[in-house]
């Protein structure tokens, strides 16, 4: 059973913050949603190949967390 699209919403601005922080960047509320949102599909994607997916809240927010710090570390290489 997976989680609802405002549990999404929330697991998704979560995740942009956490990411944040672990980057040590310095990003919008804005900007974290759209990070941790990304991040979430990019890391549910990345686990489908190994058998990993997300069945609650949890493991949800490790994911897109996952996922979000992968995506800004692709951009910070892809801007130089």
């Amino acid at each position: 059973m997976g989680i609802g699209w405002f549990a999404f919403l929330i697991v998704g601005l979560l995740a942009g913050w956490i990411a944040e922080k672990i980057m040590k960047r310095d990003h919008g509320l804005l900007k974290n949603l759209i990070v941790g949102v990304i991040g979430a599909y990019l890391g549910a994607f990345i686990g489908s190949f190994f058998g990993i997916g997300a069945s609650g809240f949890w493991s949800a927010l490790i994911i897109a967390v996952a996922g979000s710090v992968l995506l800004l570390w692709i951009v910070s290489k892809l801007r130089g």
